[in-house]
């Protein structure tokens, strides 16, 4: 599954696919003409538009059961990358050739919200409310009302770490500690230095360490809102965000940026950005592969770590930082395209999708954690059954959490500091300067 926030997966999109599309053009709402508008009468399709291939799987599954219960109506879903899933959807309801049920993140939603694009969730889902998480209830309620049905719940962050490598280095990743400006209370530091190794064999903490020819790099640090600088800045007692205004370029949240940033350009822990600014999936890649020994990330990595990595590997805290462990939890809710011509039909496939009998699908092959918690048993048995403790993520959860990003013009403000940002990881452009370029950028962008 993907990263709720990723570019390119980090869009979360990320695994790079192309556009799966499995429903024909004429399958938009604006241009299906198989069905009655407000009913649910024969030959109705209703279309459903996501971002990852796992849970895509799923909902096929799912649908094949609501199909059976309901043979007036065929659903189908459409793939759409993430690296471009905002810029389309934003394209397609403006068109009015939006499908009729789509996701959303907390990031980009208010939008749809404020300007009449999507269907409240309404009274006929009162009987099933009670079962939803109720933090996915309260971060897509605007304006007193809900605006999308919960599918995933992200858990929070843990690490990702290879057994071998770890056991070699002497390394006990279960209570590690990273401190901005004492040294001597940073172990984390120094784990990742033992775990990065160049041609030669060296560690990152001798002084014969050759940077330019690393063959094992011990830690992840990236421009990953979720899976990284998110957590430090949190852990370090800073904020993203204070309502809708950016407050990144603080004195603790750029303490946080400037320890990640560091961790790649000053100490080598981490490869360069010029490999991961637009490839959030570059890292994942790179620790299936063997070639990073830790990797910090979320629950939507779980599936395609266990499917990929040919070598023992297991699940650590994320490292503590001065503010403890904080990790940031996210949700996505599917919302009802308010254009739609078969509103009916639309309706009872979001109601499936907030059923437990619906749900139990995402969670039944490992692909997410569904936010229906009656449903998310099947999650927790799939991955006890091929002898994975995941419970990290559900720690992570329950412990320190900082906020999601949010704002009207969300996506706008994002676009305004990624270049800024990439310049920052890159090396280019000092931290505290180039945090406060971005921030006041971010900032005019969200109140155009």
């Amino acid at each position: 599954m993907k990263s709720f926030w990723r570019k390119g997966a980090t869009a979360t999109a990320a695994l790079g696919a192309a556009v799966l599309a499995l429903t024909a053009t004429g399958c938009s709402p604006a241009a299906d003409k198989g069905s009655t508008a407000g009913s649910s009468g024969p030959n109705t399709t209703v279309t459903v538009r996501l971002w990852d291939e796992q849970v895509q799987k799923a909902y096929e599954a799912s649908f094949k059961e609501f199909e059976a219960k309901n043979p007036n109506i065929t659903v189908k879903t459409t793939l759409e990358p993430f690296s471009t899933y905002f810029d389309k959807l934003r394209t397609d309801v403006s068109g009015g050739n939006a499908d009729d049920i789509f996701w959303v993140s907390s990031s980009y939603f208010a939008p749809y919200a404020d300007n009449g694009s999507l269907l409240e969730i309404g009274s006929e889902f009162d009987s099933e409310k009670s079962g939803w998480v109720p933090a996915a209830v309260d971060q897509y309620t605007r304006n007193g009302k809900l605006w999308g049905v919960p599918q995933l719940t992200d858990g929070g962050i843990a690490v990702y770490y290879n057994k071998a490598m770890l056991a070699k280095a002497g390394v006990d990743p279960s209570d590690l500690s990273w401190n901005p400006t004492d040294p001597s209370k940073d172990t984390f530091l120094k784990a990742a230095q033992k775990l990065t190794l160049d041609a030669n064999g060296k560690t990152a903490d001798d002084p014969s360490f050759d940077k330019d020819h690393i063959v094992q790099y011990g830690y992840n640090a990236s421009q990953d809102l979720q899976a990284i600088y998110y957590n430090f800045i949190g852990s370090n007692g800073g904020a993203f965000q204070d309502g809708e205004k950016f407050v990144f370029a603080s004195d603790k949240s750029a303490q946080a940026f400037q320890y990640v940033v560091d961790l790649i350009n000053k100490y080598h822990v981490s490869p360069g950005a010029a490999n991961t600014n637009d490839n959030g999936d570059f890292l994942r890649d790179q620790f299936i592969q063997g070639h990073v020994a830790m990797f910090q990330s979320g629950t939507y990595n779980l599936k395609n770590v266990s499917d990929g990595a040919k070598f023992d590997w297991a699940i650590a805290p994320i490292p503590a930082g001065p503010e403890g462990r904080v990790s940031v939890v996210n949700n996505i809710v599917a919302a009802a395209n308010a254009k739609t011509t078969h509103k009916d039909a639309t309706l009872k496939v979001l109601q499936w999708l907030g059923s437990a009998e619906g749900s139990k699908f995402i969670g039944a092959e490992g692909a997410a954690v569904p936010a229906v918690t009656a449903a998310q048993s099947s999650y927790a048995d799939f991955w006890k059954a091929k002898g994975v403790d995941s419970s990290q993520f559900a720690k992570a959860a329950e412990g320190k959490t900082i906020s999601a990003p949010v704002g009207s013009n969300y996506g706008a403000a994002a676009n305004a500091w990624k270049p800024i940002f990439n310049e920052i990881f890159l090396g280019r452009t000092p931290v505290k300067e180039g945090l406060q370029k971005a921030q006041d950028a971010a900032n005019a962008a969200m109140t155009q």
